[in-house]
């Protein structure tokens, strides 16, 4: 196995990962899994082994031999792996798959549901309001270009742009890499650029900075056509885009998009959703699910766009934890005039207190899920309903699990927010026993 660094492999099932799987059988008769990306379900291919561990082998399709009738050509052949590696999928292979993969998700927890639902708007590229690049160093042409991560490696593909972001963005790219390569800068002294931009295409963009020393003129800003920039030096030792320190400031940083004809504005930063007009497909079924005029408490509720939207003039509490976005959710809720609306400073586990038997509970946790904390209150109180939008199945379905004895799933549906990548948003709707 040490010197394996190729396999042939007829391709199973899609998991939850959203890689293809398959069986290796190894030379001594050991099966180990192998999770592929860049292959769909029937496929034979040849792949190359990124990563081993015990019992477990990640690898990338460098060949198809035998290809499945829903593969399609992606439309950014050398980059779709790093941003959007279901750009092979056809359309009604993603939306298919994307609800048995919610299906399998409550089996794993002994919950049995049809495929629900998955709704879109069917723009399949050209919607992504939120992108970030990295950075690469061209040796022949002395010049820095815009790049992705490669997966399954520290390497970088070089790009001109992404066909999941919406056309401003990468234009945006486009001009700050050239005002880059006109300054006469290095890869070595930026770390990543990030831009954003609203329904209006209006674009604001956070350049990443290793070098303290950089600094542009506003000159230089008016070459571009964005509403504003800020250079920010990011700690070298973190792979993230940290703010370290706020270095210079062009034009207007914070943009505003109407939702559910309510204006909310947002820094570059901050939480805010990617794909808007799907956003606002799954907001409508959340208001449409709120129970009379009983008050509303929403956890996890970034700059409040969720609980903000759909609560009515019902008494509403807002829960979150991000000091920055409970400033903008204060802003928002004066800008709307929300008398009866409260934003509250705490992680979700801090503020059970809120958790009471005559509220209606909105839910929109990270990826790890409802803290215990939170589910013990839910069952100790008992609200009538809760409303529970999540961005991962599988800690939604365990919390649903945990939650079975009290309550029912009165519906289950799913919202393509990200098409052509694995992610998958879904709605559930839990009425008490």
């Amino acid at each position: 196995m040490a010197r394996m660094q190729f396999l042939e492999l007829t391709l199973g099932p899609v998991v939850g990962g959203g890689q293809t799987m398959a069986d290796v059988v190894l030379t001594d008769g050991v099966v180990k899994k192998a999770f592929v990306w860049g292959g769909l379900p029937g496929e034979t291919v040849r792949a190359r082994v990124v990563k081993k561990r015990a019992g477990i082998i990640e690898a990338v399709v460098t060949e198809v031999l035998q290809s499945a009738p829903q593969r399609v050509e992606p439309r950014d052949p050398k980059a779709y792996l790093s941003t959007s590696p279901w750009q092979i999928y056809d359309w009604s292979f993603e939306l298919k798959t994307k609800a048995d993969l919610i299906r399998q998700a409550f089996a794993d927890h002994k919950i049995t549901i049809a495929s629900p639902p998955v709704i879109t708007d069917h723009r399949q590229c050209d919607y992504r309001n939120k992108m970030e690049f990295a950075w690469w160093w061209d040796n022949d042409t002395q010049r820095v270009e815009l790049a992705h991560y490669q997966r399954g490696s520290k390497g970088k593909v070089v790009t001109d742009g992404s066909s999941l972001a919406r056309p401003e963005i990468n234009q945006a790219a486009r001009q700050i890499r050239d005002l880059i390569n006109e300054r006469g800068w290095q890869a070595r002294q930026l770390k990543t650029l990030l831009l954003r931009s609203n329904q209006a295409g209006q674009v604001v963009a956070q350049l990443y900075l290793t070098d303290q020393q950089l600094s542009l003129t506003e000159a230089d800003f008016i070459k571009l056509d964005i509403t504003g920039l800020e250079l920010i030096y990011s700690n070298p030792q973190s792979p993230a885009s940290v703010i370290s320190k706020r270095l210079q400031v062009f034009g207007q940083m914070r943009l505003s998009d109407e939702i559910r004809g309510l204006s909310f504005g947002y820094p570059a930063e901050s939480f805010f959703q990617i794909n808007l007009p799907v956003y606002q497909l799954a907001l409508e079924q959340i208001a449409t699910n709120l129970l009379d005029e009983r008050p509303v408490v929403d956890l996890y509720s970034g700059v409040g766009t969720i609980g903000l939207s759909v609560a009515g003039q019902r008494p509403l509490k807002l829960v979150e934890i991000n000091q920055s976005a409970v400033a903008e959710m204060n802003h928002n809720i004066a800008q709307l005039g929300y008398a009866q609306a409260e934003a509250i400073l705490a992680p979700a586990e801090q503020a059970v207190e809120y958790i009471v038997n005559n509220c209606q509970l909105i839910v929109d946790p990270p990826r790890a899920g409802l803290h215990q904390k939170v589910i013990d209150r839910i069952l100790d109180q008992r609200p009538a309903r809760i409303i529970y939008l999540s961005c991962n199945i599988a800690t939604q379905a365990r919390d649903v699990a945990l939650l079975a004895g009290a309550y029912r799933i009165t519906s289950v549906t799913g919202f393509n927010f990200f098409p052509k990548t694995p992610h998958i948003e879904n709605l559930v709707v839990l009425d008490l026993k």
